[in-house]
């Protein structure tokens, strides 16, 4: 596939953040410690159904110290129609319980920090950085590969290496441009059947192909 020039990537750039530039995340948070859990849970499903859980699972579990105190299958019935569910139930009270432990209650603010916590990535850490703090860092989830593969942003085969060259093209802005290529792939350059009439980078698209992590 055609890699886009250097002046293709600045106008890209550019249009990204004159229509993106307020752009937030989708998922509903009111504290960091919030916007851990609702991160780690839209791991393999989608924003709306995790908005659709964390009320409950909040109001049942409102501080670290509560959610390291649960019964594991409660937290599996609060969040059981989220994909992997039991799995994220482990990782939610194991990372509570070091949060705890560890952190003295309060979630650490360091992309490595937060990386030790159960069931935080790479992406989710960095997710939460650029969300909470405005870091300049790239995540890549589904929507970020498939729009820097059709804007010949990136040939890689993993979300990993996709980020790396994405930091590496983009240099600054990066949480904007994160937010702005989720919200453009969620909504215009969606898998199937992608918007092209409503898309403002149509001259830089070099293929309608979907790609996947």
């Amino acid at each position: 596939m055609k890699k886009a020039t250097k002046k293709e990537i600045e106008e890209i750039k550019k249009r990204f953040i004159e229509r993106y530039s307020d752009a937030v995340t989708e998922l509903h948070y009111k504290n960091a410690y919030e916007l851990v859990i609702a991160v780690a849970l839209s791991a393999q499903c989608t924003d709306k159904r995790v908005n659709l859980i964390t009320p409950a699972l909040f109001q049942m579990y409102p501080t670290p110290q509560d959610l390291a105190d649960a019964d594991i299958e409660e937290v599996k019935k609060l969040i059981n129609t989220c994909s992997f569910f039991n799995n994220k139930a482990k990782n939610l009270i194991a990372m509570a319980k070091r949060v705890v432990e560890v952190y003295d209650g309060e979630i650490p603010m360091n992309e490595k920090e937060l990386q030790t916590l159960a069931g935080v990535g790479q992406k989710t850490a960095n997710v939460v950085m650029i969300e909470y703090t405005g870091a300049n860092l790239m995540a890549v989830d589904t929507h970020v590969f498939r729009v820097a593969h059709r804007l010949g942003l990136s040939d890689d085969k993993t979300a990993k290496a996709t980020e790396a060259t994405l930091v590496k093209k983009f240099k600054t802005d990066l949480h904007v441009l994160h937010q702005a290529m989720v919200l453009f792939g969620r909504y215009i350059c969606t898998a199937k059947n992608p918007k092209c009439e409503k898309c403002f980078l149509t001259e830089f698209c070099k293929t309608k192909e979907s790609f996947k992590v």
